[in-house]
């Protein structure tokens, strides 16, 4: 099915990428790609989403081990009959594999995509993130667009 496929190429660059980070960069290094926008930083992450929960690593093996179960049981359920939910849940599936592979080997994610915007006295700064924390929110937000869409489609029947 297209959509494992998806899942997999996903895991694949997730992975290749960390791999990358961690062996060719210090924690901490960060190197300009954009300057005063985008960076990639060597950074790891103990935690969840902008670090809360830090050292929790028995609790998102679990956690994630019931997501992946219950990711696989629904994407074999809808299949082709819903596309973009199909797509949005391969996005997911993937990014969720990627980072539970780093929690557990070794209890934190490597992350290393990080925007820092600077414009004049304006500076933002934005937690530093992966590539299967990008599919995971692209993933949900597909996920929610097909949501809104379903439900303004039977509002209309």
């Amino acid at each position: 099915m297209i959509y494992f496929f998806i899942a997999l190429v996903v895991l694949a660059v997730d992975q290749v990428t960390k791999w990358l980070v961690v062996h060719y960069m210090d924690i901490g290094q960060s190197i300009p790609l954009i300057e005063n926008v985008f960076y990639l930083t060597s950074h790891r992450n103990p935690g969840a989403a902008f670090g809360i929960l830090p050292n929790q690593r028995l609790f998102f093996i679990v956690m994630t081990t019931v997501v992946i179960i219950g990711l696989i049981y629904y994407l074999i359920k809808v299949k082709d009959q819903k596309k973009l939910l199909s797509l949005s849940l391969a996005l997911i599936l993937g990014g969720a594999l990627g980072n539970f592979i780093d929690r557990l080997l070794t209890g934190e994610v490597v992350d290393f995509l990080d925007v820092k915007i600077t414009i004049g006295t304006f500076f933002y700064d934005y937690p530093i993130f992966n590539v299967a924390d990008s599919a995971l929110v692209i993933g949900v937000a597909l996920m929610l667009i097909d949501t809104l869409r379903e439900t303004k489609q039977n509002k209309n029947e």
